[in-house]
């Protein structure tokens, strides 16, 4: 069986619509390249050939991985979500109690994750370590460098 991945509705757009492109810009693109290597003449020893079968192999793959993604998704929904836990869309102000610094962090699916934007993976270590505490708690997080303690400054949505 498959596993379920979960989207917001903006990240199942942006996944629709890459899919999308693979099918219909960079698929045909692919093609193209293999077509024009072949009239090359001998495909034995042709290189541009090798190469553009191995892309469309590997896009083939990815299409395919998506696909399935897609048949396997589900769109979470926020608006009845509780704001005195953190939950899973959760944004969250964290301090960290060693040196004070204060962040905040969006807990997303993982395929959403984007640490640039503050959107953390809800399979991290620290999101894990969050999911479930409310605002006042200080808890220790197992990082990859030790252990942290952060306080929960503040939860919205």
């Amino acid at each position: 069986m498959s596993q379920i991945v979960y989207f917001t509705e903006e990240g199942l757009k942006s996944f629709k619509d890459e899919l999308k492109n693979l099918k219909s810009v960079q698929r045909p693109a692919i093609s193209r390249q293999i077509a024009e290597a072949r009239d090359k003449g001998d495909l034995s020893e042709n290189a541009e050939y090798d190469a553009a079968k191995e892309a469309q192999g590997l896009l083939e793959l990815k299409i395919s991985k998506m696909e399935e993604s897609l048949i396997n998704s589900r769109i979470i929904n926020d608006t009845n979500m509780d704001n005195s836990k953190v939950f899973i869309l959760s944004t969250v102000k964290i301090k960290n109690i060693a040196n004070k610094a204060v962040m905040s962090y969006s807990l997303v699916p993982e395929n959403e994750a984007d640490l640039k934007l503050g959107k953390i993976s809800i399979e991290s270590p620290i999101a894990k370590g969050l999911l479930g505490k409310k605002v006042g708690e200080v808890i220790d997080i197992k990082v990859p460098s030790g252990t942290m303690k952060f306080e929960i400054v503040e939860i919205s949505r």
